[in-house]
């Protein structure tokens, strides 16, 4: 496992140096189970990051922030020299995400304190493994760059072979649970947000709640995630714990957008149903999600909408049958849309133009923000937001952070939401919310 010469950058009067090797096996624990922040876990498909420690870090704020992160990691990756040994899979990466709306949070003393508007970073320790092939990769910064990579190489290369991976703990449990709002105060929202559909200033508003659960003993969050790859190996599992603050985690289902060149890979997903205690039970739950009115016309609403956002970027936007997601405790419509770009573009230009989607904001786009603004009692910080990854090449793919928690020690509180459309059920939808907890309150309880 000879280190491979890697790339070396100059942005401004910082060198950036990345240095690589093989590796047998890539365990997770020993990259998330240090001290060092950032930290961040990505599993997709085949494909598994863990990376730790931060070489740059990029924040924004504001209307441009999108755009301001984009010229930053342009900057920070420009005039990368790759060796041609290290492969794409193995190159170094920016990890990170945004919050769903912009600005400052509006409650003091948010459990999103440490997540900014906009951050990602570009990681000091990235070990990646797709298929059966894992790698190590290192990054260091300044004058010093060259010796240091090479230094922190060596250093993990060792660590890695010597500490093999662990089996997962058992869940901490939980000792208390509060939901935000009350039932009774759901009914209140639904019934506003029916009436302002009724009224034509809404086609769909997606309202969110809350559960914060105290827990019985700490919370180990690499084993969350470790469980979480066992129960939902189909949906893109992530966790960002930032420089300070808690950890954002989960296990969505929902892929925002990747672009690979000028391929663009997305999907609508609405409408939701639980799973049967039966195949023929559960055959005929999805059968009945897929006729239904209200669920089809929810679902088509959000393809309709992707496909308007795409189609000012693409030459061709393709949209697949309309099938059904099944997932361990839950059911979703979901539409495949594939497009091909016009010209390269970046895939944070791709982000930007499609977050928030009608599948967790709403119809038109800035009256339904508002009315989430207006509606929910907390902060959905990076709760149903973009957060992924993206390379040298401008190149990256990004997930809809639902499914999801943010935690302390000892603290957690999860979020779910429900579209509402105009004949939306109160209470049908309350019972859709407390379905989309499962993910992560089994491992928790």
């Amino acid at each position: 496992m000879e280190p491979l010469r890697g790339d070396e950058t100059t942005v401004g009067e910082t060198t950036v140096v990345a240095r690589g090797c093989r590796l047998d096996d890539a365990p997770v624990r020993a990259v998330l189970e240090t001290d060092a922040r950032p930290r961040f876990f990505w599993a997709a498909g085949t494909e598994s990051i863990a990376a730790r420690g931060s070489a740059a870090t990029v924040t924004a704020d504001g209307q441009s922030r999108f755009d301001d992160v984009r010229t930053a990691l342009e900057a920070l990756f420009d005039d990368c020299s790759v060796s041609e040994d290290l492969p794409s899979v193995a190159r170094p990466r920016a990890f990170g995400g945004f919050a769903f709306h912009n600005g400052t949070y509006k409650k003091e003393n948010s459990r999103w304190d440490g997540f900014p508007s906009a951050a990602f970073f570009l990681p000091e320790i990235q070990v990646t493994k797709r298929d059966d092939d894992a790698w190590l990769t290192t990054v260091a910064t300044g004058p010093e760059a060259a010796a240091e990579a090479e230094t922190l190489l060596e250093e993990w290369r060792d660590r890695l072979v010597a500490d093999p991976e662990t089996e997962p703990g058992t869940p901490p449990g939980i000792s208390h649970q509060k939901r935000t709002p009350t039932q009774g105060g759901w009914r209140e929202q639904v019934a506003a947000a029916t009436e302002s559909i009724d009224r034509g200033d809404l086609q769909k508003v997606v309202l969110a709640q809350s559960l914060s659960a105290t827990l019985d003993a700490e919370l180990s969050v690499p084993d969350v995630m470790a469980r979480l790859s066992e129960t939902y190996p189909d949906c893109y599992r992530f966790m960002l714990s930032p420089d300070s603050g808690g950890t954002f985690f989960g296990a969505t289902p929902e892929r925002l957008v990747s672009v690979r060149g000028r391929t663009v890979r997305t999907e609508a997903l609405a409408g939701s149903t639980g799973r049967g205690d039966t195949p023929a039970e559960d055959e005929w739950l999805a059968a009945e999600l897929l006729d239904s009115e209200k669920d089809r016309h929810e679902q088509k609403l959000v393809a309709d909408a992707i496909r308007d956002q795409l189609e000012p970027f693409a030459s061709t936007v393709r949209i697949g049958d309309r099938t059904v997601r099944r997932l361990a405790t839950v059911q979703h419509l979901r539409t495949s849309i594939t497009a091909e770009l016009d010209d390269d573009e970046h895939v944070l230009s791709l982000v930007e133009a499609l977050h928030p989607t009608p599948a967790v904001g709403g119809l038109p786009p800035d009256v339904a923000l508002q009315t989430i603004r207006e509606t929910e009692a907390f902060d959905r910080g990076w709760y149903a937001a973009p957060v992924g990854w993206v390379d040298a090449a401008g190149n990256g793919t990004f997930a809809v952070g639902i499914r999801s928690a943010v935690a302390t020690e000892q603290e957690a509180t999860l979020f779910a939401g429900a579209g509402i459309v105009a004949d939306s059920d109160p209470d049908r939808e309350w019972d859709e919310v407390q379905l989309k907890y499962r993910p992560i309150l089994d491992e928790l309880e």
